[in-house]
Parts: structure tokens; sequence; C-alpha cells
């Protein structure tokens, strides 16, 4: 009996080791996956909640003024909002999330340690070096391999276009986007970057120096560190060079001496807007202008910005030499080829002294801001969070930590006194918070350029979400104008439609200077990778009537609060709707 009561004693032990152990090394693990991101896994699923994302206010607690989610363990009662400055007041209760979003970010939760988990197991693998035998160059792909060249930051000839794709570059991938902008070759590199350009390379490289494998293709090169695999891509046939992007931009006063504001021309009897576009991409320029027989290529310049259109009836006629007003204006094409005097980017070779924000309620336009930005100033933009899909497109400062100022500023969709007073100052940008909630409805469900289905939109998902994400939008810009240390605001549609000015306040606010032609280069530029596409929702009215009496009621606080702090208030377009 004794001795069996031994055995059973000393194999709990050794189990209750073994769970201790494993217990151990689970934390140890769930800590190192986590380490940068601790306080922001949940953010990551729901595209940085913030920490006192507000729901309607119940009809009890009217004089709170607008309420933090933690408040409220209901946020089915009728909403109602007190109007006024007391707004600013600061939540005094302090509550749970509601079940039912807390299962949801729970849900969020788990596959967003999945995804670290798989991420951290595939960086910790031992990096093979992959033999240059092993690899596949031009086999399986179209166009011919021109072998592998040193890729030279300061001098580089493959500059047309740039393209990353960190997790599906293939090398087919980078050469039918080359192909399709009218580039002669495409050049790999680090196995995810894509380079096209009409010159090849001067400097010649070993060829097993380019042994980088694509990412998104095993087998295949994808050139080297520094190090480009280079393809003459397959001519595309007529009919899809007469299917490339050639976009209309109107008619224009051409510029006084013409020849000098235009770095190459052509002369041709019977000119056409194919031809003129195709010599000015194999010239590798974005505009092609015409003018009778006269075909010009360039760039916007401070001589001839495309600020100011004329009547199209002034250049009819525009193949007959002596006519378009005898010859004062001329018709501007953009051909398919990226302006790329405003594409370089890096990060900051000293730490920043100011830490600054770019904050805003999601939806509302931060990822365009920050590519303008970037293009404007040269210098990456960081990002409080980690977005994957954003990085991979070329978004670097995603994956830099969000505290290195290595940055000219950080993405933050936080609210809250704490989160907020870490940054010397920010920039709010502010947007319709109808389009603001609808933008990130379709992100939540179609990601950052798709749309959310018919299904998505008449689902109970979306008056659940206006009900949850409303009062967030008016609490995020609330929290900002009362703990913002140095605000600069900035509405969404005033950026768009008065592009220039609007980046020029933004790039002074970061203490950064710009020449003109950058400027109109990331004019020209404005859209970048993360413009929406795709089939757009039905024609109907998402919003009820209730959900605009909300949204109406957070649309005047809001700008009383700005008024209030001597903002220019919220555009008129916002309210009533």
């Amino acid at each position: 009996m004794a001795k069996t009561f031994f055995r059973l004693q000393k194999f709990l032990r050794r189990t209750q080791f073994l769970l201790f152990f494993l217990t151990a090394a689970y934390l140890m693990a769930g800590s190192l996956l986590l380490l940068q991101r601790t306080r922001l896994v949940i953010q990551q699923g729901s595209r940085g909640t913030s920490t006192n994302q507000a729901l309607p206010v119940p009809d009890g607690m009217a004089g709170v003024g607008i309420i933090d989610p933690r408040m409220l363990q209901n946020p089915r009662p009728g909403p109602r909002l007190l109007v006024g400055m007391d707004a600013l007041q600061e939540p005094a209760l302090d509550q749970r999330h509601s079940p039912r979003w807390l299962v949801s970010r729970n849900s969020e939760l788990r596959q967003l340690r999945r995804r670290w988990f798989h991420r951290f197991i595939s960086d910790q693998e031992p990096v093979q070096t992959v033999g240059f035998k092993a690899m596949k160059h031009a086999a399986e792909h179209k166009g011919t391999y021109m072998g592998c060249f040193s890729d030279d930051s300061r001098e580089k000839t493959l500059k047309g276009a740039v393209f990353y794709d960190l997790r599906k570059m293939t090398v087919s991938h980078c050469q039918e986007a080359c192909a399709e902008r009218a580039y002669t070759y495409a050049g790999l590199a680090y196995g995810a970057e894509c380079y096209c350009g009409n010159k090849l390379p001067v400097t010649t490289s070993k060829p097993e120096e380019c042994n980088s494998e694509c990412k998104g293709e095993k087998g295949s090169v994808c050139g080297g560190v520094n190090r480009l695999s280079v393809y003459r891509v397959e001519e595309l046939q007529a009919g899809a060079r007469r299917r490339r992007n050639v976009i209309y931009r109107g008619c224009f006063r051409a510029p006084e001496n013409i020849t000098d504001t235009f770095p190459a021309s052509l002369i041709q009897p019977n000119l056409t807007v194919e031809m003129c576009s195709e010599f000015c991409s194999k010239k590798e320029f974005p505009l092609a202008v015409i003018r009778g027989r006269e075909c010009y290529c360039g760039y916007p310049t401070g001589r001839f910005s495309l600020h100011d259109s004329a009547d199209r009836l002034l250049c009819s006629g525009m193949h007959n030499a002596s006519s378009s007003a005898e010859g004062k204006y001329c018709l501007v094409y953009q051909t398919p080829v990226q302006d790329t005097r405003c594409t370089d980017r890096k990060f900051l070779t000293t730490k920043s002294k100011g830490f600054v924000a770019l904050s805003s309620f999601p939806g509302a336009g931060n990822t365009w801001a920050r590519h303008l930005i970037e293009h404007a100033t040269g210098y990456y933009t960081g990002s409080y969070y980690f977005d994957g899909a954003l990085y991979n497109k070329g978004f670097k400062g995603e994956k830099d930590h969000w505290r290195s100022r290595r940055t000219i500023c950080v993405k933050t969709h936080e609210s809250g006194k704490t989160e907020i007073e870490m940054f010397d100052s920010a920039i709010l940008l502010i947007r319709n918070p109808y389009k603001s909630l609808m933008a990130e409805f379709n992100r939540k469900y179609a990601g950052h350029l798709g749309y959310a289905t018919d299904r998505n939109w008449k689902s109970k998902e979306w008056p659940d979400f206006v009900n949850s994400y409303a009062s967030w939008w008016a609490s995020h810009v609330l929290d900002w104008l009362k703990y913002g240390k140095r605000l600069l605001v900035i509405h969404y549609e005033d950026l768009k439609q008065r592009l220039i000015p609007k980046l020029k306040e933004m790039v002074e606010f970061l203490n950064m200077t710009v020449t003109e032609d950058r400027l109109l280069c990331v004019e020209n530029n404005r859209d970048g990778n993360f413009k929406r596409s795709g089939a757009k929702q039905k024609d109907f009215e998402p919003f009820t009537q209730e959900m605009k009496d909300l949204i109406n009621r957070y649309i005047l606080t809001v700008d009383e609060a700005l008024r209030g702090r001597n903002f220019t208030g919220l555009p008129r377009e916002y309210v009533p709707r």
C-alpha cells in the first residue's frame, strides 16, 4: 500500500513539474511574441480601438457627456448627447465593455495571436543559403533574364516605378506591372521589391549574389541585398498597348518657351495620342503634351503646373498646325509612367526632437495622409500599430517601433489623456463622420481597398457598428482638443480640394522644407496605391433617421468644440444630412 502511494506521489510531482514547465514556456513565448505590441493587440483586430472609444449616451446618463464604452453594460438604450462644451469633461465611470463587443474582440485577439505566432516561427527559421543553381531564372517566366546587377541607390536606372509586396512578389507579377506601364526592363531586389525602367543598370554583379528567393514563388530569384535580378519584359500586343492607362488631363495654355519647359520633344505628321504617349513613356516622363504635330514630354512644374485648365474648345482642331488659337493651347495626357521625383523615402538619420502624432478616427484618410507626407518630405511615417498589409505595400515605418523617433510622424487612432500627452504635437485629421463610418466598415469587411457587400450593409452588424463607433468619432476629436499640446487641425475634405496649400501646412508643421516641384510631383501621384477600387456598394441610403439624428448631434458638439478652441469649424457639408 505504501509502495503504491509512493508511486502515485512521484507521478503527481512529475506531472506538476511538467505542467509548471509548460505553463512557463507558454508565458515566455507569449511575452516574446507580443514584446513590442503588448498593449496594441486588440487594436490590430479592430483598427486601433481607442481606449476611450465612446458609445451612445443612454438617457439616464445625459449629464456625463460623451461616454467611454467601458462605462456601459448595455449600449442599446436610446442614445442622447448633451450638446455643449461640458462634453469635454472626463468620464466619471469606468465599467467593462459590453459582452457582445468583448466576445468580438476576444475572437480578433485569438486571430492576431495566431498571425503573430506564425510570423514569429517564420522569422526564427534559419536563413537557408539557397544555392544559385537551385534557383530558376527565365525558364518559367516571360521575358528574357538579363543578369544580376548592382543596385546603386544614388544612380538608379530602374526608377520609373517602384512596387513592394513582402508576401506575394513573383517575377511574373513584377514583369506584368512594368509592361503595363510601358517599361522595357523589370528588376527585383530583396525578394520583394520591383523596379521598372527603360535603361539597364551599368554595373553587373556575380550571378550568385542575386540569391534572394521571391516571397511569393519558391525557387525563383528576386535579386539580393543591393542586387537586382533584371528581366527584359515581353512586349505587349498592340491591343494591350492601347488599353494602357493614358489619362486625359485637359486643355491648357502652352508655356511661353515650350522647348525649355519640356525636356523631350517629337515632331510627327499625323501625330496621335497613342504615338505621343508611347514616345514619352519610353523617355520615362509622366506627361505627354500635344500641340498640332508637336509632341512634348515632361513633368508638372512651376511653369506648367496643370492648375488652370482652359475650355476644351480652345484645343479643338489641335492636329492642324495653324489652329488651336495659333498654337497657344495644348492637350495634356498622363502616361502610364510614374512621376519619380518624389518617390524616394528613408528613415530619419537622427532621432527627431519632437514626437508628432498623425491622429484620426479610423476611416478618416490616415493612410492617404501618410502617403502624401512621405512623398512630400522624403521620410517614412510610423505607426502605433503594426499593419502587415500596409507594410507589404511599402509603408516601411509600420515595422519600426513607434517610439524609435526615426519617422517623421506616427499614425494613431488613440484618444484619452495618457495616449495623447505622450506626443509633443499632433496633426489632427478630421473627416465627415458619415464617410468615415462607411470607410471603416468597408475596411473591416473587405480590407483597405475593397467594399463591403450588400449583405454586410443590411445585416445587424451595421447598426451595431454605427451605435458603437459614431460617438467614438466625436470623443476622439474632443479628447485631442482637450489634451493635445500643439495641434494642426486638417479637414479631409479641404485636403482633397486644396491639396498643395494644405500639404504645405502639414510639412511646415513638421518643420520640413519642400520644393514646389516635389509638391507638384505629390499632386501628380496623389492617389497612391490605397484608393479603393472594385464594385462599390449599391446606391442606397445605409443610415436610418435614428442614426442620422445621433450623428448630427455629435457633429454639432465637435463643431462647437473646434470653434471654442479658435479652430475652423467643421465644413458646412457635414450637417445637417
